[in-house]
């Protein structure tokens, strides 16, 4: 047996051997220019869109797995967000939203892998479930803060409820709590390494995502 894979915590190997993959993410193009202001809302607009496809297909999954064994104590109602993007979208976009909304050929590869985690391996869905929600938690504030400062948006108000977790009141303890749920995971090593690999798996699909995006929107030289 792997002693390192005993004494790690699984949240301290999950997050160092993703690391990579989550900077190579988090330092897209399409990122870094949305972020840099360079970029006009409807950049950011299709950027919500793209989330809610993704988050739709964590969510209708959610329901089904809420008593699994290993996947069950992540599904935590204070998190979802699929109301949230709606509201952004109809601000955004207007009421009649889902009549153009369209997923990108990355997004809907994202999406799809999903909902086949959730519908078939419960313990990867924890994997897309991770990479997610801690990640809004944590870096999309950063986005929230910029596209209230770029776009006018009223802070936490409409265009931006997505990054806005009102439920969850510290976000620093929620995230500890989290933790100890990914280091008390029902998983044995080698399911542990599975769900590791299918973490990287959901950075690489994110950025394909933002490669996507970063071909829509491009800077005019």
């Amino acid at each position: 047996m792997d002693a390192t894979a005993t004494v790690t915590p699984f949240s301290t190997l999950i997050r160092t051997a993703s690391h990579e993959q989550h900077t190579e993410a988090e330092t897209s193009t399409f990122m870094s220019d949305l972020l840099g202001g360079r970029l006009g809302v409807d950049a950011y607009t299709r950027y919500t869109e793209q989330l809610w496809f993704v988050y739709r297909a964590l969510e209708e999954g959610a329901e089904a797995l809420r008593d699994d064994p290993v996947a069950g104590p992540f599904i935590q109602p204070e998190l979802m967000r699929s109301t949230e993007l709606e509201r952004d979208l109809a601000h955004l976009r207007g009421a009649d939203w889902r009549e153009e909304a369209e997923p990108l050929p990355a997004t809907a590869a994202y999406a799809a892998r999903v909902a086949e985690c959730a519908r078939t391996w419960p313990a990867g869905y924890i994997a897309h479930h991770y990479t997610r929600y801690l990640g809004d938690l944590s870096g999309g504030q950063i986005i929230r803060d910029k596209a209230e400062k770029t776009w006018g948006f009223e802070r936490k108000g409409d265009g931006v409820r997505f990054y806005v977790f009102e439920e969850i009141t510290n976000p620093a303890a929620f995230k500890r709590g989290y933790r100890e749920l990914l280091d008390a995971v029902n998983a044995d090593d080698l399911e542990k390494q599975r769900i590791v690999e299918e973490c990287k798996r959901a950075f690489a699909l994110n950025t394909a995502v933002f490669r996507e995006l970063g071909e829509v929107f491009p800077l005019s030289a």
